[in-house]
C-alpha cells in the first residue's frame, strides 16, 4: 500500500498515477504552469492572485473558452458555463432548470453515478427509470430497443462512461426531440463528438480538463431560462451565462490549467488523435488482463468495457495486498478499486502516455507469472 513512508523514501521523480480523479495531468502542461506560478507572463501576478474580473484574467478565461469551442466543434448556440460544485452540484442543477419544462425527466441507471443523479433529481420532480442495469451488477448497458423514454419529458440523462463500475457507452444514444443530458465527467475530451446531439454536457475537470475545483457545463441557448422560481439564484444557468460565468468569483487557476490543457491536446492532434491513442491503451492493458487464463478478471461485457476505466479483479483477492504494494514498488500508483467494488481500477485518461499503460500491461503480467 502506499504510505506517507514510503513517499520519503521515493526520490523525487514522476510515476505513473491511475488514479480515477484527481488525475494525472501532463507533465507539459504542469511544467509550464510552475514556470508561470510566480509571475504570469510578466505580469508580476500569479494567476491566484489576480482579479477575475482584471484585463489579465478575463483574456485567460476568454482563451480557455475559445480552445474548448474549437476542440469540441462547439456550435455558436451553446453557451460554456465555468462553474463551481463538481458534478454533484450538477445532479441538482439539471432538473430545477430543466425539469419545469414537463415536471418529468428520464433517466439511464448504468451504475453508481447514474444512481446518484436519479436520487438528486427525485427531489425536484418526477424521475423516470427508463432503463437499468442494476440487476447484472452493473456490468452491461441496457439494449436501447428496451428503454422506456416518456415523449413527454423534459429531458434524458445518462452517463456515458461509469467511472466506478467501467462500462461505457459506444455510441450516443438518439432520443428525438427530447433534450439529451450527459454526464461527461469521466470521457470528456478523450473522443470526437457530435455537441449538438445534445441539450446539455456537464462534467467535473479533475479528469480529463484540469484539477478539481472546476466544472465545465455547455448548454444549448434555447434550455436558459428555465429555472424553478425561488430557487438559489447561484443555481440558475441563465445567470451564469448572462455574466459569462463570473457573476461570482469563479475558481480562477483551475480554469487557467484547463485552458493549457485545451491548449496542450491541439499540440498533440486534437480529439481525433486522442481517441486513436486511448483505443490504444486501453488494447494494452485489457489484453494482459484478458491473455491472464483467469488470473485477472474483467467483470464488464465485452462490448461495453470503458477506455477510460479498466476495472479488474485477481483470482484471489488474497493477493490483493500483496499486488498493490508491488505496484508501488514499480512507479505504478493508485491502482486500488473504488471502496464501494473492491478489485482494482486503472484509470487511463488523455494525461495517461501510451508508456504508462505498457507499464501496467508488463506489470500484470510479471505479477500473474509470479504469483500464478
Amino acid at each position: 500500500m502506499q504510505t506517507a513512508a514510503s513517499w520519503t523514501k521515493r526520490a523525487m521523480t514522476r510515476v505513473f498515477n491511475f488514479g480515477a480523479g484527481p488525475a494525472v495531468m501532463p507533465r507539459e502542461v504542469l511544467e509550464q504552469a510552475r514556470d508561470e506560478l510566480v509571475d504570469w507572463r510578466g505580469c508580476g501576478m500569479s494567476v491566484m492572485e489576480m482579479s477575475h474580473r482584471g484585463a489579465e484574467f478575463m483574456d485567460i478565461a476568454a482563451r480557455a473558452e475559445a480552445g474548448l469551442r474549437e476542440l469540441m466543434g462547439i456550435p455558436a448556440r451553446y453557451r460554456i458555463l465555468f462553474l463551481q460544485g463538481g458534478a454533484s452540484l450538477q445532479f441538482a442543477m439539471v432538473p430545477l432548470n430543466l425539469m419545469g419544462r414537463t415536471g418529468t425527466a428520464d433517466y439511464i441507471n448504468t451504475g453508481e453515478w447514474s444512481k446518484k443523479a436519479i436520487a438528486e433529481a427525485r427531489r425536484f420532480g418526477a424521475v423516470n427509470v427508463a432503463a437499468s442495469s442494476e440487476a447484472s451488477g452493473f456490468t452491461t448497458i441496457p439494449s436501447r430497443a428496451l428503454w422506456r423514454l416518456d415523449p413527454g419529458a423534459a429531458y434524458v440523462h445518462y452517463t456515458p462512461n461509469e467511472t466506478i463500475g467501467g462500462v461505457e457507452f459506444q455510441e450516443v444514444p438518439d432520443t428525438g426531440a427530447v433534450p439529451l443530458v450527459a454526464d461527461m465527467s469521466s470521457t470528456i475530451l478523450s473522443r470526437p463528438v457530435d455537441v449538438s446531439r445534445f441539450g446539455l454536457i456537464y462534467a467535473g475537470a479533475q479528469k480529463n480538463i484540469g484539477p478539481a475545483g472546476l466544472t465545465v457545463v455547455i448548454i444549448r441557448e434555447d434550455l436558459l431560462g428555465g429555472a424553478r422560481a425561488g430557487m438559489p439564484v447561484m443555481l440558475d444557468y441563465k445567470l451564469h451565462a448572462d455574466n459569462d460565468s463570473m457573476y461570482n468569483t469563479p475558481p480562477t487557476f483551475p480554469i487557467y490549467m484547463a485552458g493549457l490543457v485545451f491548449d496542450w491536446l491541439k499540440r498533440q492532434g486534437g480529439l481525433k488523435a486522442m481517441g486513436e491513442r486511448n483505443v490504444r491503451k486501453a488494447a494494452l492493458v485489457y489484453g494482459a488482463i484478458d491473455e491472464s487464463g483467469g488470473f485477472y478478471r474483467c467483470p464488464v461485457d465485452a462490448a461495453v468495457r470503458s477506455w477510460m476505466n479498466v476495472p479488474f479483479l485477481l483470482h484471489d483477492a488474497a493477493l490483493d495486498k500483496a499486488f498493490l504494494e508491488a505496484s508501488v514498488r514499480a512507479g505504478l500508483l493508485q491502482l486500488k478499486g473504488h471502496r464501494s467494488v473492491g478489485g482494482m481500477r486503472a484509470s487511463l485518461y488523455n494525461a495517461m502516455p501510451e508508456a504508462g499503460a505498457a507499464a501496467l500491461a508488463e506489470f500484470l503480467r510479471d505479477f500473474a507469472r509470479t504469483h500464478g
